[in-house]
């Protein structure tokens, strides 16, 4: 469990950098949507390299642990989201919630199924390499 913990630590961190460089170059030029949704879709490829390289590296056994951990990383972000934007952030709860709007252009909720799914994605993909490369051998 607690390298799960730890590679979600990596994902924040990876989450976090990636916010900073969207507030230090792109999000100067391009306010609200347009650069929150380069930072979802930016938030999307650089998780999934970070959680590739993790599942990939821990070899996972079965599709129940990879859904558990893709479960487990999506409700640390939520929680973690929420009381770091609310207290280090300032933001109320409802201009929070107004980020899970999707129909108003907010992505953030993509960011997070990813999450969720990602790990379970992953261990299929390379469930099906070692089967296809045991039957080579």
């Amino acid at each position: 469990m607690f390298r799960y913990l730890l590679a979600w630590v990596a994902m924040m961190g990876v989450v976090m950098v990636n916010g900073v460089l969207r507030d230090m170059t792109y999000g100067k030029l391009h306010h609200g949507l347009l650069a929150n949704g380069v930072y979802c879709l930016s938030s999307i490829i650089v998780l999934g390299v970070v959680m590739y390289l993790f599942v990939r590296h821990w070899s996972l056994n079965s599709e129940p642990l990879a859904l558990y951990l893709g479960s487990f990383w999506m409700t640390l972000t939520m929680v973690f989201k929420f009381l770091f934007s609310y207290y280090a952030g300032g933001h109320s709860w409802k201009e929070q919630l107004a980020n899970y709007d999707i129909a108003h252009g907010h992505l953030w909720p993509l960011v997070l199924l990813w999450v969720l799914i990602a790990p379970y994605l992953f261990y299929r993909v390379l469930d099906r390499q070692k089967v296809t490369n045991a039957k080579n051998r």
